[in-house]
């Protein structure tokens, strides 16, 4: 897609379009919405990222571990710079039960997103969810572990 593709969409569209390629696994599409300097911040895993690298490496990981993972949106909100989106991440998981048993659990997390837009590039990107119950601290653990 080239830039002047990009700067045409609307901050609506822009956001929507990095939900789509996120839910497809097209971790590169999604991440050639965001400027050359942003910040990525996920309040509930309490990280931040602020490369393309490390923040493809996110996407790759969450897909890795939430493979089914598929966010929903819900209310979009425009204010000059800013889009706020409501959305539903679901997913499920499989945890051990009983001694070489497993079961799924299926897993619905409601957060909000506040992203800033300038030029048609995404600037900032902060996801705000409850961390304790979003069953994501194997996700998180790896990332705090890449900072050491």
């Amino acid at each position: 897609m080239n830039d002047l593709q990009m700067e045409t969409r609307t901050q609506r569209e822009l956001v929507g379009a990095v939900v789509a390629h996120l839910n497809n696994g097209e971790i590169s599409d999604a991440i050639a919405y965001f400027g050359d300097k942003f910040e990525f911040s996920d309040h509930g895993l309490r990280l931040q990222f602020t490369n393309h690298r490390r923040l493809s490496e996110f996407f790759k990981k969450t897909r890795e571990f939430y493979p089914d993972l598929l966010m929903q949106t819900g209310r979009i909100l425009v204010s000059l710079d800013h889009v706020t989106i409501e959305w539903t991440l679901r997913t499920t998981l499989i945890e051990p039960f009983y001694v070489g048993q497993s079961r799924v659990v299926p897993v619905e997390l409601h957060g909000a997103s506040i992203v800033r837009t300038e030029n048609g590039r995404i600037t900032e990107w902060t996801d705000y969810y409850d961390g304790l119950s979003a069953r994501r601290s194997a996700l998180g653990a790896y990332f705090e572990e890449w900072e050491l």
